[in-house]
């Protein structure tokens, strides 16, 4: 367990941010694994009426029977494989909190990112902790306050852990801006405690 880590936005929600959550060896190690071996597809959503596919790619994986429905989709839950099972293990014993659900992203390169939003699904269970785990190319994150419109930016490392908690879904945005500068792919594993059906 880290303890100590300094909450990095000043109001209405907790955003912890551990840096070198995992070694070099396993992120090497499970970057390949993900990257080869999970179920991945590309992302259809609603987008101003329409349906688009995104070039980034993602995957759901989770305790069984268990379902995640965002951008008017509804994702099944895919049985844990070893390797996700060890690493959610790992991201719970950092944050101190409960996971049954992974949502996983894979941005092939900085062109690929993610506009704001809140991750605030009736199926997530409220002010739990979502646990983001970043493999591979670092990159830009961003939090935007829904009333007072502040801004707090960090970048996210290779083998980094920002756990969310609170309130912070309901009160702030959050993004992945798009940039020309990254050329390399980036796995990001979001952990989250879904409703039980």
């Amino acid at each position: 367990m880290i303890h100590n880590i300094p909450n990095i936005i000043n109001q209405d929600g907790i955003a912890c941010y551990h840096s070198n959550a995992i070694s070099d060896e396993e992120i090497a190690y499970y970057f390949d694994e993900l990257f080869n071996n999970l179920a991945w597809e590309q992302e259809r959503i609603i987008m101003f009426g329409k349906e688009i596919t995104t070039k980034r790619k993602v995957a759901f994986y989770s305790d069984p029977k268990m379902s995640y429905t965002y951008s008017n989709k509804t994702k099944q839950g895919i049985e844990w494989t070893p390797a996700l099972l060890r690493i959610k293990n790992r991201v719970a014993a950092i944050t101190g909190s409960f996971y049954n659900a992974c949502l996983l992203n894979l941005y092939h390169n900085g062109e690929e990112g993610m506009g704001w939003h809140s991750d605030d699904e009736k199926e997530i269970v409220p002010n739990s902790s979502i646990a983001s785990l970043s493999l591979g190319a670092e990159r830009n994150f961003s939090f935007k306050h829904k009333t007072t419109k502040e801004t707090v930016s960090l970048v996210l490392g290779n083998g980094s852990i920002l756990d969310m908690k609170g309130e912070i879904q309901k009160h702030w945005l959050h993004a992945l801006p798009k940039t020309k500068k990254v050329t390399a792919p980036r796995i990001n594993l979001t952990f989250r405690q879904m409703q039980m059906a």
